[in-house]
């Protein structure tokens, strides 16, 4: 079972996911602390509410200060909408959602609604998320989990947004689990 850290910007969908998961039973894992660089992240209230630890982190040095008072095997970004540099001893074990099929739709400057809107000005048929190893360029780490959901010509942004978000409730959780059965070190070699 591995040990998380979760990393957020905003309201805390992702942890509402991750936390459900754990309780059923169907995520193998336990949030050690949750820390957000938003001060007053709606994530913090609800990290609060469900028992963990949670902190504001305005940068990486404050963050990772935090981190350090934690026994944690990976850090999960859920939402974080920063580049993260993680210390030394968990630099190949932080781990992202992006809101694509990686390597479309992704780098510097594709996030959120940014992403759903170019997916659909592009006239996309399918789109979907990525879970993914993050390391010091954006989105560019071993992949670990791919879900595709289809489009329809009459999806708006809003509409390919739900549809994304539906298939990352599934897709982290499974990538967490993939990690915890077949280490981390697994999908570093599998790539380059």
């Amino acid at each position: 079972m591995l040990k998380v850290a979760v990393l957020l910007s905003g309201s805390g969908r992702t942890l509402d996911n991750f936390h459900e998961r754990i309780v059923n039973g169907s995520l193998k894992a336990e949030i050690k602390v949750v820390v957000s660089n938003v001060s007053d992240a709606l994530g913090l209230d609800k990290a609060r509410g469900y028992g963990y630890p949670a902190f504001h982190g305005g940068d990486n040095e404050a963050i990772n200060a935090i981190l350090a008072d934690y026994d944690i095997d990976i850090i999960c970004l859920a939402g974080y909408l920063k580049l993260y540099a993680p210390p030394s001893a968990l630099v190949r074990a932080v781990l992202n959602i992006h809101p694509s099929l990686i390597p479309a739709f992704c780098g510097g400057g594709f996030y959120g609604s940014r992403v759903h809107k170019a997916v659909k000005a592009r006239g996309c048929l399918v789109t979907g998320c990525t879970v993914h190893f993050a390391n010091e360029v954006y989105d560019e780490g071993p992949i670990v989990v791919q879900k595709s959901v289809a489009l329809s010509d009459d999806d708006t942004p809003d509409d390919i947004a739900a549809k994304v978000f539906a298939a990352e409730c599934e897709a982290f959780p499974e990538a967490i689990n993939r990690v915890d059965e077949l280490g981390v070190d697994y999908f570093w070699k599998r790539v380059g």
